[in-house]
Order: C-alpha cells, then sequence, then structure tokens
C-alpha cells in the first residue's frame, strides 16, 4: 500500500539519533558509559555525583509536575522507583491502544491513518520499553548494585 502524498507531508520526521564520539581506548567505535542501556545523558554509577543528572534524567520521564515535589530531589530512588512504574503504566497503555486502535477507529480514521497511527504507537512502544530499562538499571544503581563488564 502506497502512502499518499498528503500523508508524507503530515507525518512528523523524526531527527537522526544522536551518536556519542568515540571515547579514548574504545576501538572502532563508541563506549557508552555504564552498562547496557544506561541512559547516555547520565554518567555511569561509579562517576562522582552521577546521582545528580540521573534526578533530572528520571524527572524527564515522569509527568511534568513532579518537578514541584521536593522529595524526589531529596529521595533519588523513590523518584527511580515511581518512574519505573509511571513507565510500566505507560507501557501498557500503548499496548493497550496498540491493540484496539484498529477496531475502535475503523469508522473513523481512514486506513492509511489507522496505518500510521500503529506505527507511531509502536515507535512510542520501543522508546517507553528503551526507557523503562535505563530507569531499571538508575534503580538498581542508586540501591547499591554494582555493574561488572562482561566480555
Amino acid at each position: 500500500m502506497y502512502e499518499s502524498a498528503e500523508a508524507r507531508r503530515a507525518a512528523p520526521v523524526s531527527p537522526p539519533p544522536l551518536r556519542r564520539a568515540a571515547s579514548p581506548g574504545a576501538p572502532g567505535g563508541s563506549r557508552r558509559p555504564g552498562p547496557p542501556g544506561w541512559p547516555d545523558r547520565v554518567p555511569p554509577p561509579q562517576a562522582t555525583g552521577w546521582q545528580v543528572p540521573a534526578v533530572g534524567w528520571l524527572l524527564d520521564h515522569c509527568p511534568s509536575d513532579y518537578r514541584m515535589y521536593a522529595v524526589w530531589r531529596r529521595h533519588p530512588v523513590a523518584l527511580a522507583w515511581v518512574t519505573t512504574h509511571h513507565l510500566d503504566a505507560q507501557l501498557g497503555a500503548m499496548r493497550t491502544a496498540y491493540r484496539g486502535l484498529r477496531v475502535d477507529l475503523a469508522e473513523h480514521v481512514e486506513p492509511e491513518g489507522v496505518a500510521a497511527a500503529l506505527a507511531a504507537l509502536e515507535a512510542e512502544g520501543a522508546r517507553l520499553l528503551a526507557a523503562r530499562r535505563a530507569a531499571g538499571l538508575v534503580l538498581e544503581a542508586m540501591q547499591g548494585h554494582h555493574f561488572v563488564p562482561r566480555l
């Protein structure tokens, strides 16, 4: 099935992914900090002061109103815990929407729109899944878990 010119113009264009520069001693590519799945914007857990940017990253994945409460900055482990639950709920909502969209909106949205919406939900689900993994790793690190690199 081909997409109409109007649908192509209306579709949002996502920016290219950001790439981290290769770190010294990393042959042939970039080395992300922390364990696989660790958030790019957060220094690895062994770095001094890593929890400050981690709190900002966690707050970015919660409703903006969470920034009003000082408790999250005073108790980052609680924030990490709440963030994982919030991301789990968002993943559940995306999965429910994906399952029901075709049936619930068939009479109101043309097939091209349904296909585009399903693609958007799929992309958002993948983004949320990666964020959930990263939040889980941050929570584990805040709880004192030490990540050991494997070969």
